[in-house]
């Protein structure tokens, strides 16, 4: 949608502009001296979970994530809220505290914000960081020999819908897919910019085949996914196979087409799973092979968690599932 405002901004004319409307990717970035760039985003979406504390929480986590992606330390936050008139305004408090902590929890700060009645309620973060101008990370490094990583497992569009629809022992796989979208990616990302990764990106509402088919496109190569290496939530597998999946997921699939290979007879709900769009999800990481399991076994114990889930080949910009 926002491709029509290239012409009006041409990128000769903004040299400073180091990541903007010529590439999607997981921020904008804004050089400001030669030691100095900023990272700006943008992003905020309706409660998928029922406490406001923990809404609030997820919410700035997955905002977050798109600085860390890029390589970068967030330093400053501001709220972006949508609230019905005729709710509590104590449940907004509630919000706003969870957000708040998160933010804490990266070593930033909120510093103000923007407020509108609406009939849903909505809330997110207009998130800046900083990095310098040489060490920003981007889609379009990955390199064929690289490894791939992903550091949170698959799988919240589904297990939201299914606690939605109220499905029969959804509550395990929920707060496992609670506890995930509500942790940061700042230490991954730490740890990835010191691996010195060729490129770096977040997994969030176009699913792990959309950002990995983004990531082959600008790097210029074939991304080959493992169907049998994706780490996946707890019942995350069993609630695709019942039907528990989103709108988004069947979107994602129709954009990107032949963008993405899936062999005939890979079981259907891995295949939705890789479609499945993810909030606060975790890092795609693409690094030299020789780096990978020292770099995902130093993840896996801070984090909890960090998968080998495929590697970069030498092809046409697509993602090949094996």
């Amino acid at each position: 949608m926002l491709r029509p405002l290239q012409d009006r901004f041409p990128p000769a004319e903004y040299p400073d502009l180091l990541v903007g409307l010529a590439r999607s990717d997981d921020a904008a970035v804004l050089r400001i001296s030669d030691e100095l760039a900023i990272i700006q985003t943008l992003d905020f979406f309706p409660p998928v979970v029922d406490d406001p504390y923990t809404y609030g929480q997820i919410a700035a986590a997955n905002a977050l994530s798109d600085v860390y992606a890029m390589g970068g330390e967030v330093r400053l936050a501001l709220n972006i809220v949508a609230f019905p008139e005729d709710l509590d305004p104590a449940i907004l408090a509630e919000i706003f505290r969870g957000g708040a902590d998160k933010v804490a929890e990266a070593g930033a700060v909120i510093a103000g914000g923007h407020t509108i009645i609406d009939r849903e309620p909505k809330y997110g973060l207009s998130v800046m960081g900083v990095v310098h101008p040489d060490a920003i990370l981007t889609k379009g490094g990955a390199q064929p020999g690289d490894a791939l990583l992903l550091t949170k497992p698959l799988g919240t569009g589904v297990l939201l819908t299914a606690a939605k629809q109220l499905r029969f022992g959804h509550e395990h796989g929920l707060a496992a897919a609670v506890a995930s979208m509500s942790r940061l990616t700042r230490h991954a990302a730490h740890l990835a910019r010191a691996a010195e990764v060729h490129a770096l990106t977040d997994v969030s509402g176009f699913g792990l085949a959309g950002h990995a088919a983004e990531v082959a496109e600008q790097s210029g190569v074939t991304v080959v996914l493992e169907l049998d290496a994706l780490p996946l939530l707890p019942d995350a597998r069993r609630f695709a196979a019942e039907g528990a999946t989103t709108g988004g997921g069947g979107r994602n699939r129709d954009q990107l087409g032949a963008r993405v290979r899936v062999p005939l007879a890979a079981p259907a709900p891995l295949v939705d799973l890789l479609y499945d769009p993810q909030t606060s999800g975790g890092l795609l990481i693409a690094l030299p092979a020789d780096r990978a399991d020292e770099l995902r076994d130093a993840i896996a114990a801070q984090e909890g968690g960090c998968w080998r889930i495929g590697r970069i080949e030498v092809g046409p910009p697509v993602v090949e599932v094996r």
